[in-house]
C-alpha cells in the first residue's frame, strides 16, 4: 500500500504567463505558495484483475482504456500498470481555483512511482504531470499548478520560450513569513468551476496575438516581479496594494472573471479592514484571497456576508509518499 500527499496552492503574482501561448512568444514568471491542504492519493495492488478507481465517484474496469477518470487513464497507461486499487480524496473539493488537477496528477504519480520503486526528481514529477495534462489530455492549461504542487513552499518560478523552467526558493525571512501566514485570509465563494473556458479564452486570444490580453498578462509578470521585491523587502503591505492592482487587471481579461456577488464580497472585504486581495485560480468562482490589516474586521465582514473561511499555512514538504508497506 502506497499513500502520497500533495499540497495545493495560492497563487502570490504572475498568473497567467504560465501558459504556453504567452510563455512560448514571452517567457514567464510567477510567484506560488503551497499551503496545507492537501490532495492524498492510495494505491494498493489489486486482487482481481480489475482497476478500482474511487474519488468522487466509483470506477471497476478491466483495461485502461476504458478507466472514465481521463488523468488516471493515461497515467496509468503512461506506466504501462497492471490492475490495481487507487483511492483519492482531498481537504478542498475540486474546480475551486487552488490547483487541485495539477497537485492530483502530481500526487497520481508520486504514488505511482513509489509503487514501482523506482526514483523520479522533483522537476521531472512536475514536468510529467504537465505533460499529461497539457499535451496527451490538451487542456488549456499552464504549468503553475504542478511545479507547485511538487516542490512546495513558497516558490518564483520562470519559464523560458522553449518551457523549461527555473525553480528557486523566494527566501523569505521569518518576520515576514510569518506575517503573511498570519494576515493572509481565505474565503470559499460556494462557486466551483472549471477553469478550462476562462484559460482557453485566455489562450485564444494569446495565441491570436491579441494585443489587450498580450499586454494584460506582460503587465502582471511585470508586477509579479514588483511583488516579489516588495515580499523580499518584508513589505508585505505594499505586497498587498500590488495584489489588489493585480485583481484589477486579471478581472479585466474576461466577462467571466468576477461577478456581481464577487465584487461586492470584494469591496465588503476592503471597507473592513482588507488593503488587497485577488481570486484565486482563473477566475470565476472558488476563493477570495485577502492581506487584511484589520484581519478580526475582514472575518466578521465575510461572515456576515455568508462565506466560510478556510484557515491555512505554508507547506514546505511539496509532494511527499506518507506510506509505504
Amino acid at each position: 500500500m502506497i499513500m502520497a500527499r500533495t499540497p495545493l496552492r495560492i497563487s502570490l503574482g504572475g498568473g497567467g504567463s504560465d501558459l504556453p501561448s504567452y510563455y512560448k512568444r514571452f517567457g514567464g514568471a510567477f510567484i506560488s505558495a503551497a499551503i496545507d491542504k492537501y490532495v492524498y492519493l492510495g494505491i494498493n495492488k489489486s486482487f482481481t484483475n480489475e482497476y478500482m478507481i474511487r474519488y468522487s465517484s466509483q470506477e471497476r474496469v478491466s483495461s485502461p482504456d476504458e478507466i472514465r477518470h481521463p488523468i488516471v487513464r493515461e497515467a496509468v497507461k503512461l506506466h504501462e500498470l497492471g490492475p490495481l486499487e487507487i483511492v483519492s480524496l482531498a481537504d478542498i473539493p475540486a474546480g475551486t481555483g487552488l490547483g487541485s488537477s495539477g497537485s492530483f496528477t502530481v500526487c497520481l504519480l508520486r504514488a505511482i512511482y513509489a509503487h514501482k520503486r523506482e526514483l523520479v526528481t522533483t522537476a521531472s514529477l512536475a514536468e510529467e504531470a504537465c505533460h499529461i495534462e497539457m499535451n496527451l489530455l490538451r487542456e488549456p492549461i499552464g504549468k503553475q499548478d504542478q511545479y507547485i504542487a511538487a516542490y512546495g513552499g513558497v516558490t518564483c518560478f520562470e519559464i523560458d520560450k522553449a518551457g523549461q523552467v527555473a525553480v528557486s526558493p523566494l527566501g523569505l525571512k521569518n518576520p515576514g513569513l510569518h506575517d503573511l501566514e498570519d494576515h493572509l485570509v481565505l474565503f470559499f465563494t460556494g462557486y466551483s468551476r472549471s477553469a478550462s473556458a476562462l484559460l482557453a479564452d485566455q489562450n485564444a486570444k494569446s495565441e491570436a496575438g491579441d494585443d489587450e490580453m498580450i499586454n494584460n498578462l506582460r503587465f502582471v509578470v511585470e508586477l509579479g516581479q514588483e511583488i516579489k521585491k516588495a515580499l523580499l523587502a518584508g513589505e508585505n503591505r505594499e505586497f498587498a496594494r500590488l495584489m489588489h492592482e493585480h485583481w484589477l487587471h486579471k478581472r479585466g481579461r474576461s466577462s467571466g472573471m468576477s461577478n456581481d456577488k464577487i465584487n461586492r464580497w470584494y469591496d465588503a472585504a476592503m471597507a473592513n479592514g482588507a488593503l488587497g486581495g485577488k481570486l484565486v485560480g482563473a477566475g470565476g468562482g472558488g476563493f477570495l484571497l485577502f492581506y487584511a490589516e484589520d484581519v478580526k474586521g475582514v472575518r466578521t465582514a465575510m461572515a456576515q456576508e455568508g462565506l466560510d473561511e478556510v484557515r491555512f499555512k505554508f507547506d514546505f514538504d511539496g509532494s511527499t509518499v506518507l506510506m509505504r508497506e
